[in-house]
């Protein structure tokens, strides 16, 4: 609900300020006076309608998703719109795209002008007809959670099978791209490690050649040995430590020499680029191996497409069979139900003083997740298309009237633009009647030009031009007895237009 609206340098109006309480909020004063201005710089917060507003803030406590878009939601959620050299969207001080914010605003809002064509939803139908069965039945709540896995399931092995037949037209060419790879990685027959050491052993033979110089040269010391011992001896000192450190040098020259060294470089360097190769493509030699075990699955499930097709069409048959019997005893609840919501419609078209409405339901050859039924609508066998924008918006209140009465539930914000606009007084107070039954559900904002409409309103706001500027202020009771008044007569207020407004305060 919306419990404050702020609005800056919107064209007439400098500043708007107000406090709204729950129920219907309606706008009235002359023509030109800035009304529609006014309508769309609340309804612009929303993206839902442009506006010339500079600043638009709404407050809102309803519990809204907004964690969907990425922002944090607050006791209060505050819409603002900023108009700079660009318009900018915030809620709760966080930017949102303006789509993602018409999106989050269709969640909640219902906007009803006078030129609004908005077809009528097939599943909101269907979805009230299901709730009329629950009513007699409770148990038909699980049929349809049951119904809803089937076509869940039978949705799977679509797409599973259809997957398949995809994968035939195309089997040879995934299996040569499956053979290569396992054939590639495979001729290389990579161990884990392997890379990592032959790297070291490359390293070795790159100065293999030093090496031997190097030992060669130093290996003359051990010619030397027994001279040296000999001089220790005769200088009758203990030639141990000499032997020691020789038998460790010569340790040391061993550790340094490579086994045989028969090792051919060049395979050596061969097979570190096979390995740099599976690395760069895959990564790593774990996961070359991984994709090579992949690929072989892969291959052998290409090569088992036909029995896999086989198991799967069975499947996909039995469930299809499956949802095809359940679709049939979903339409027929919903036939059998139809007259009820037919004539529940009927009673608010009645009361709104317009022709009966014509309920039918056709069969799609298409079945979807509410089944295989179509709902057609027409007023006294005439075409939605063929009704006049009022007709239309009237018969969008009785069905949104209808689906709170049968639901039992209605949430979020009405906007009516206009809804009573050439209307007769009964006419309009018809209307009156179900916004009235309506604001138990919904937040109700309308402009009005009738009474009517007006008297029943829980917050009434008068919008006057003074000069080039605009103002808006919410009226008291005696205040709302003039403004009805003057609805009724003109700009010259009689005795008898203030006594008719006084006595639709009382009806």
């Amino acid at each position: 609900m919306i419990n404050r609206i702020f609005i800056k340098e919107n064209l007439g109006f400098k500043e708007a300020k107000l406090e709204i309480s729950k129920g219907l909020t309606v706008f009235t004063g002359l023509s030109g006076a800035g009304k529609s201005i006014l309508f769309k710089g609340i309804l612009s917060a929303f993206a839902i309608s442009d506006s010339e507003a500079r600043i638009v803030e709404l407050g809102l406590d309803d519990k809204l998703n907004l964690e969907e878009y990425g922002i944090e939601s607050e006791e209060e959620n505050v819409f603002k719109l900023l108009k700079e050299k660009n318009t900018k969207y915030f809620i709760n001080n966080q930017s949102i795209a303006k789509k993602s914010l018409q999106n989050l605003s269709k969640s909640f809002i219902k906007y009803l002008s006078a030129k609004e064509n908005n077809e009528f939803s097939n599943e909101k139908f269907l979805r009230i007809l299901d709730a009329l069965e629950i009513q007699n039945n409770p148990q038909f709540e699980n049929f349809l959670s049951e119904f809803k896995e089937d076509f869940n399931n039978y949705t799977r092995l679509s797409e599973e099978l259809n997957q398949i037949l995809d994968e035939e037209r195309k089997i040879e060419e995934l299996k040569e791209v499956a053979k290569i790879q396992i054939e590639k990685i495979q001729s290389i027959n990579p161990k884990i490690g392997e890379y990592e050491e032959l790297l070291i052993l490359k390293k070795k033979l790159s100065k293999k050649d030093k090496l031997d110089e190097a030992w060669q040269k130093a290996s003359v010391i051990f010619d030397l040995e027994k001279i040296v011992i000999d001089a220790l001896n005769l200088s009758e000192k203990d030639p141990t430590f000499f032997s020691e450190c020789l038998n460790e040098l010569r340790l040391i020259l061993e550790s340094q020499k490579i086994e045989d060294f028969d090792f051919d470089i060049e395979k050596i360097l061969d097979r570190i680029e096979n390995l740099s190769f599976l690395m760069k493509r895959y990564g790593s030699i774990e996961n070359a191996l991984e994709i090579l075990k992949q690929k072989k699955q892969e291959l052998e499930h290409y090569e088992n497409l036909s029995f896999e097709k086989k198991e799967l069409e069975k499947k996909f048959e039995k469930a299809k069979d499956k949802l095809e019997k359940s679709t049939k005893i979903l339409t027929q609840t919903r036939i059998n139900n139809l007259e009820k919501l037919q004539n529940c419609l009927n009673e608010y078209l009645k009361n709104l003083y317009m022709k009966d409405a014509i309920l039918s339901l056709d069969e799609s050859k298409v079945i979807s997740s509410m089944g295989k039924d179509e709902i057609n609508l027409n007023i006294n066998f005439a075409n939605l298309k063929n009704l006049s924008s009022g007709e239309l918006n009237r018969l969008r209140l009785a069905f949104i009237a209808t689906e709170c009465k049968i639901l039992g539930q209605g949430s979020g914000i009405l906007f009516l633009d206009e809804i009573d606009a050439n209307l007769s007084g009964k006419e309009a107070m018809s209307i009156a009647m179900v916004l009235d039954e309506l604001s138990n559900f919904y937040q109700i904002f309308a402009i009005s030009h009738l009474p009517q409409l007006s008297s029943r309103a829980h917050n009434h706001f008068l919008v006057e031009k003074k000069g080039d500027e605009s103002f808006v202020k919410k009226l008291n009771q005696e205040e709302r007895i003039k403004e009805l008044a003057r609805m009724v007569s003109g700009e010259k207020i009689n005795e008898e237009a203030i006594e008719f407004a006084k006595t639709l305060f009382k009806s």
